[in-house]
């Protein structure tokens, strides 16, 4: 059952107090008990609702921090029909990596991470993928394949209560993004969603034979820090054709906390390009919020997106930025 809404709210004690003037009075002193009992239960639950929505907040926020981080990603089965097929090799790799709380209101959570690289005492520093969590968000980009992403706009009731997750790339070009409920039973915090992505880093740059990753995502919050879970379907789809899945694999990486001290690099890093990549960020949100089909060149100039702007002087002006973006959009 989703919670109420606002405007379910709003429209039901409307309804109740025009219907309570059209009765007489013995009537209506009896209704006004009745409506006094239901506008208190309506209260309650907004009240429950709020402390739910904060709770998930905090939960959200519980995936920032330093951490040690192990990747692991198998491929279970395979369908081909292919008697040449090469199913991908497993893959286990370990990182240290900094969530850094960007941004925080009462229907937004950003973070984004930082890869630290070689010694810690003077790591380099890898801007990684970025997250933005937000509430009850009505406004997707479905990938479809082929660096296309439909834009949906789902109705009031189907995201009540829910929070979207949107992750992006390391340039702040779209990924992937779904929304679902934050869960609390038999101690376990978790959130889960299923939504088409691009084929990650690991695959496409080794593998062209499937071009729609199926990503059943969860992320469960631990005492030792964070688990992304994932059981994803390696897809072809092209059009006026059923979709295909070539494979499917199994992914868990395991976000461990340390010490924030161990991401100290990664940390003073952000303090010195949050300028610039914010200028990303508002450019970027200018192009999403034309609310409209989207499609990316995967390179200009024989470079790719993330090529240029990890070139770029974090004084770079905004109209430098935007049309740097810009010549990436179709």
């Amino acid at each position: 059952m989703h919670p109420f809404t606002k405007k379910s709210v709003r429209l039901l004690t409307y309804s109740i107090s025009t219907l309570l003037g059209l009765l007489k009075p013995k009537k209506m002193i009896q209704l006004n008990r009745v409506f006094l009992i239901i506008v208190l239960l309506i209260t309650n639950l907004s009240f429950a609702q709020t402390a739910k929505k904060d709770l998930d907040r905090s939960s959200i926020k519980k995936m920032c921090g330093c951490f040690e981080v192990e990747f692991r990603f198998s491929e279970t089965f395979n369908y081909s029909e292919d008697s040449l097929y090469m199913p991908s090799k497993n893959k286990v790799a370990k990182a240290l990596e900094y969530a850094q709380l960007v941004e925080e209101s009462d229907d937004l959570v950003v973070i984004q991470h930082l890869l630290l690289v070689g010694d810690e005492s003077s790591p380099y520093i890898i801007k990684h993928w970025r997250q933005d969590w937000l509430f009850e968000n009505q406004d997707f980009y479905n990938y479809e394949g082929d660096n296309n992403w439909d834009f949906i706009k789902k109705k009031e009731n189907d995201v009540a209560g829910t929070w979207t997750q949107k992750v992006f790339q390391v340039d702040d070009s779209p990924r992937y993004e779904g929304n679902g409920s934050w869960v609390y039973v038999d101690g376990k915090t978790y959130w889960e969603n299923e939504t088409n992505a691009p084929l990650p880093r690991r695959e496409y740059t080794k593998r062209s034979d499937y071009n729609i990753t199926l990503r059943r995502n969860k992320h469960m919050i631990v005492d030792e820090g964070w688990i992304h879970d994932q059981d994803n379907d390696k897809i072809i789809r092209e059009k006026r054709k059923d979709d295909f899945v070539i494979a499917q694999e199994k992914g868990t990486n395991t976000y461990k906390r340390v010490d924030d001290e161990r991401c100290q690099g990664a940390i003073n890093w952000w303090a010195e390009n949050k300028e610039f990549w914010s200028i990303v960020r508002t450019s970027w949100a200018e192009i999403y919020g034309k609310n409209k089909d989207l499609e990316l060149a995967e390179k200009v100039d024989g470079k790719r997106l993330y090529e240029i702007l990890f070139s770029m002087p974090t004084s770079t002006d905004k109209e430098t930025i935007v049309k740097t973006l810009k010549s990436f959009v179709k």
